[in-house]
């Protein structure tokens, strides 16, 4: 005998047909007016034992995939006969056969997404990646059905202004927007074959991106400015062209303590912005100037530490060591995504403080945010750094540098 639960029911029926749907298969095939795939679903029932047991559950049984079938619209079924010269001969159903587009939508509910997707493919005909894309990925289309007039447009105006240099603000394709694209963006990217992550993607088709901008505040002496002064944001490409006479710089993680710390006679301060912390490390001009970096005793201020030593190998790390960590045991946090790439670019002192970090050493993801250690412990260090950093050191000149931008 067989248990009931486990024939098969006219959900499980659907469910079948519905991976056909799921994977694009019967859509695919509709859209190219290929012939039909047929779908053979062989159905668990009662077996002649289960005529005595369970024979209210058989007839009902029964009768479910018979009203499944919508008198034959959804689909055919098959008849088996199972009994014998004991219990007496029935018919029962053995197999069901879904031989039509039409049975296939009837059943799953979908006739207007197909027609919908069918539509899709028709009116791409002149865009042959739109329709390649649309071919492969037959759900996501078809979701874009109402927006797919405006797809098209979009894709035109993207691949028709490629290496233009506008930003996609100017875009003036019919339907669209800056809004559209960003919304869109995965699928025009495949469309295109560019990256899909917003700043690669219009660097890949030559449109203009949003630029990137340092904020710092500085001595007026480093740099020729307004009187009174004392801080300003700039485009990164136009500050690293600038004639700024900094002696030192101290790249900062957190807004409010780069705020905060004092500025040092002949230098400036940086608000790294967590790992955009390499736009202000780009800057050519530090080059040749001492740089400090202080941000978070966690797993990510290393990988930001390692990241500015990309292009400032000489940069000097301030208040991440252990020292600083274990004094502040209170105050310390948890990070909530910890990191455990490598990193080839701390010294071996920082490189153990990591290693201790990514193995818990002292607790589950342990943090010390940077805002978090005691402003006074904090001054003591930076001040000693910069007793260190002015033992023979020339004096700045004052005023503003001749031949330096004027203009932040």
């Amino acid at each position: 005998m067989s248990d009931p639960a486990r024939w098969t029911s006219p959900a499980g029926i659907v469910a079948t047909v519905r991976r056909r749907w799921d994977d694009g298969t019967l859509l695919r095939a509709f859209a190219l007016s290929t012939p039909f795939p047929v779908v053979e679903i062989p159905l668990r029932g009662p077996s002649a034992a289960d005529l005595g047991d369970h024979f209210d559950a058989a007839r009902a049984w029964v009768e479910s995939v018979r009203r499944a079938s919508r008198e034959g619209r959804a689909f055919t079924t098959v008849m088996g006969r199972i009994g014998g010269r004991l219990a007496g001969a029935t018919e029962v159903p053995v197999r069901v056969v879904i031989s039509s587009y039409e049975q296939a939508w009837l059943l799953l509910g979908t006739a207007t997404d197909a027609a919908a997707f069918r539509e899709i493919v028709d009116r791409s005909a002149p865009v042959p990646r739109a329709r390649e894309w649309a071919l492969t990925s037959p759900l996501a289309a078809t979701a874009l059905a109402e927006d797919w007039s405006a797809m098209l447009a979009a894709y035109a105006w993207l691949d028709g202004h490629r290496g233009s240099g506008r930003y996609q603000r100017q875009v003036n394709a019919p339907g669209v927007d800056t809004k559209f694209i960003e919304r869109h963006r995965g699928p025009l990217a495949s469309m295109l074959d560019v990256p899909s992550a917003a700043g690669p993607f219009a660097r890949a088709l030559g449109l203009a991106t949003k630029p990137s901008t340092v904020r710092l505040r500085f001595d007026p002496a480093v740099l020729a400015v307004p009187a009174g002064l004392t801080e300003a944001v700039f485009r990164t490409a136009e500050l690293s062209l600038m004639r700024v006479r900094a002696r030192h710089a101290l790249i900062v993680e957190n807004e409010v303590t780069y705020l905060s710390v004092p500025v040092r006679r002949g230098g400036v301060v940086l608000w790294g912005k967590g790992y955009d912390a390499d736009q202000s490390a780009s800057l050519e001009w530090l080059e040749n100037t001492e740089v400090d970096y202080w941000g978070d005793i966690d797993t990510h201020g290393f990988a930001i530490l390692n990241r500015v030593r990309a292009h400032l190998p000489h940069a000097r790390s301030v208040l991440m060591d252990r020292a600083t960590l274990l004094a502040h045991e209170p105050r310390w946090g948890r990070e909530n995504v910890p990191t455990d790439v490598a990193l080839d670019r701390l010294s071996g002192t920082e490189s153990a403080l990591y290693a201790d970090l990514v193995s818990d050493r002292y607790g589950p993801a342990v943090r010390l945010e940077q805002e978090r250690i005691d402003w006074d412990w904090a001054m003591s260090h930076l001040h000693h750094l910069e007793q260190n950093a002015e033992v023979n050191e020339p004096e700045l000149p004052l005023g503003p540098l001749p031949g330096t931008a004027s203009s932040a």
